[in-house]
């Protein structure tokens, strides 16, 4: 017997049971930078492998072993994107949108890839919904940014569950003297090193700061410290975003170790974390990148952005309860029609009711079945309640009306009057 067909490791559907939380996170995000004036871009999910490479770094992680690269028909090498940022910086110069200093406030939402190992929160395909400014270089956009994500988890009620981790990379120049120094220090320490920390003290030793290893994390104790050898700017800016959280009432932690894994990141990097799953703690993470622009060659651009997990963040909802309860039902009411006459009337009768209240949820029964079974599916569907249309209905011009879910008792409602019948009883339920 042949193999059964399955999705590939670690690239998972989303159900229709699953659907509709990831559609209200995603609503809630929109809507939210709707109103901050942001503008959605949408990017193709493949690009020139060269593009990551130039941007990522050759000596990451993620393009030395988690890309998924492939040459096309044409002999090109082509990469699924592992993260977004790189290809919003293409798109922007390719159409020449960010010239002559005009700001840009863009976001994205969609698929990326990494060929890690899958576990919960971390897959091969994972969705993210990223956000970018260019064009300003102050600490005041790198402030609204985390102003809007902390809104974020207001109105999703994840707050308590969340913490704001911020560190200040410098410039080039303050980060390369920086790399000297940590070099240094941990050269002395080699012997004491996991394996992957010395392969990264000589690809890209800042990386050294982000080990789990807990031998090495003892050793980094006493290592150089990055704020000591922040430029007079890159501090300014700091103070200048530590006094914004401030004043908006912000609560954050300062990590020395905080470094990110691109390259392409200066000044500001900040991340969400949780406890809430597991070693998968990362939930929005993002920061300043003014050099990448000029180093995808185009003229020099300042540039922050962020980008959050949606896998990770659909399970910190679940796991903490914040589910809305109307998600749980397919439908607000369900329309129950006995007979020919009154299916063609309950055709018709629904899309009156429709046109009169277009964010109600009415389904209407298809492929008919007696009144036990109609009744059967209108519980199954979850809706409040239930709809009758029969032939003595017909004939009076009425519909019954039964609450499908707590107290009350049937009654028969005028066609003229549904609509304003359900507007006030779907609104109370």
């Amino acid at each position: 017997m042949s193999k059964s067909l399955q999705a590939i490791r670690g690239m998972n559907d989303i159900l229709p049971e699953q659907t509709p939380l990831w559609r209200y996170f995603e609503g809630t995000v929109a809507r939210l930078l709707d109103n901050y004036g942001y503008r959605q871009i949408r990017m193709p999910i493949v690009e020139f492998t060269e593009l990551f490479k130039r941007s990522i770094g050759e000596v990451t992680d993620i393009v030395e072993k988690e890309m998924y690269t492939f040459d096309d028909r044409n002999g090109d090498s082509l990469t699924l994107r592992p993260e977004g940022t790189a290809a919003c910086v293409r798109a922007v110069l390719e159409h020449g949108i960010t010239g002559g200093g005009q700001v840009q406030k863009l976001w994205y939402v969609g698929p990326m890839f990494r060929h890690e190992r899958p576990q919960k929160g971390r897959y091969r395909q994972f969705h993210q919904i990223g956000l970018e400014v260019f064009n300003l270089e102050g600490p005041d956009i790198d402030a609204e940014l985390i102003v809007m994500t902390w809104r974020l988890w207001g109105e999703l009620g994840l707050r308590d569950a969340v913490k704001l981790e911020l560190n200040s990379l410098g410039t080039s120049e303050s980060r390369g003297r920086y790399r000297e120094a940590l070099v240094e220090f941990l050269s002395a320490h080699i012997d004491k090193l996991d394996e992957d920390s010395q392969r990264r003290l000589k690809t890209n030793p800042l990386r050294v700061l982000d080990t789990k290893n807990p031998e090495t994390q003892a050793i980094l104790v006493d290592a150089p410290k990055m704020a000591d050898y922040l430029d007079d700017e890159s501090r300014a800016h700091f103070e200048g975003l530590k006094a914004r959280l401030d004043a908006v009432g912000i609560p954050y932690v300062i990590n020395p170790k905080l470094v990110r894994g691109l390259d392409y990141y200066s000044k500001t990097v900040f991340e969400w974390v949780t406890d809430k799953l597991g070693a998968q703690g990362t939930v929005c993470a993002g920061g300043r990148y003014d050099g990448l622009v000029e180093q995808m060659g185009g003229k020099p651009t300042p540039g922050v952005g962020f980008a959050m997990g949606i896998e990770r963040l659909v399970l910190m909802l679940e796991a903490l309860d914040k589910v809305p309860e109307q998600l749980s039902r397919q439908v607000d009411v369900y329309l129950c029609a006995f007979g020919e006459a009154a299916e063609l009337a309950a055709l018709s009768l629904s899309e009156r009711i429709r046109d009169q209240l277009p964010n109600l949820r009415l389904q209407i029964n298809a492929g008919a079945g007696s009144f036990k079974s109609q009744f059967k599916k209108a519980d199954k569907s979850g809706a409040l309640y239930a709809l009758i249309l029969g032939d003595d209905e017909l004939a009076q011009q009425v519909v019954g009306f039964k609450p499908l879910r707590g107290q009350g008792e049937q009654q028969s409602i005028a066609w003229d009057a549904l609509a304003a019948h359900l507007a006030t009883c779907v609104v109370q339920g």
